[in-house]
């Protein structure tokens, strides 16, 4: 059970567990994505193998979740990224004189990633 002290780790994936909620072999998600064999479900699922941008939305219509929630680690990764290169862009931009809607957006985007938390929530 998860208590307010504790860390929560995401794992690299939750291929397997909604392919288990689903009940199906990882020879028959490979045949509907249309890959070659359940080794490569295999692969993808224990995160030692990136699955194509074509192969990762299939996932997400086969199991009805998005990906981000489906690869959450790699989310959070890719979150924190942009979050510490955003102020960087937006200091190049205001030098620069770019313009008020670009910035404006850019200035909005920061404000949602300054709350992680919710957004993982959401």
């Amino acid at each position: 059970m998860f208590s307010p002290g504790m860390t929560f780790i995401p794992l690299q994936n939750y291929l397997r567990t909604y392919r288990r909620r689903t009940f199906l072999s990882q020879d028959e998600v490979a045949f509907l994505l249309g890959v070659a064999t359940g080794t490569r479900v295999t692969r993808h699922e224990g995160a030692h193998r990136t699955p194509t941008m074509e192969t990762a939305l299939g996932y997400e219509v086969l199991f009805g979740v998005p990906l981000r929630e489906l690869f959450a680690s790699e989310a959070q990764k890719v979150e924190t990224i942009i979050r510490q290169r955003l102020p960087e862009l937006i200091r190049r931009i205001e030098e620069r004189g770019g313009s008020e809607e670009k910035l404006a957006s850019l200035r909005n985007l920061a404000g949602r990633l300054a709350k992680p938390y919710e957004n993982a929530c959401n």
